[in-house]
């Protein structure tokens, strides 16, 4: 099963965010496709569970680069809306008060999204983000 070997990738960019102290920002992870497919699963405890209708919004939005919908309305993940803090090359970021931040990067074909946890650091989340997307890129994908 394809699906199952892209669920280790939600436990390997959790790892690629620890802090000096060894903890990790991120919290939960997910990979979808620039055509919203789901790329992992629910399975994992630490996945994103996003809808199909999130997943084709974000995809779309990253395929066409037009952040607007984000910026009127912005990125809703798990039913929950973040507010749109900007957007850069290949990276979007949001925020929502108290439960925490969206950090999602695109690469050719996927969007890897990861969540800080509330009071973690965004910059790490980036950085384990950014680790998975560049690889896939990598790969083509």
């Amino acid at each position: 099963n394809s699906k199952m070997s892209w669920d280790s990738y939600i436990d390997n960019l959790i790892a690629h965010t620890k802090d000096g102290s060894g903890s990790a920002n991120a919290d939960k992870a997910c990979i979808i496709g620039l055509d919203g497919s789901k790329w992992t699963t629910d399975a994992p405890a630490t996945a994103i569970k996003i809808t199909a209708a999130e997943a084709a919004t974000i995809g779309k939005a990253f395929k066409s680069r037009d952040f607007s919908p984000f910026m009127s309305s912005g990125v809703t993940v798990e039913g929950i809306k973040y507010q749109f803090l900007r957007e850069e090359d290949k990276l979007v970021l949001a925020k929502k008060k108290d439960l925490g931040a969206l950090t999602l990067q695109t690469s050719k074909t996927g969007v890897v999204i990861g969540h800080t946890k509330e009071g973690g650091q965004q910059g790490n989340t980036n950085k384990g983000v950014a680790t998975i997307a560049e690889y896939l890129e990598s790969l083509n994908m």
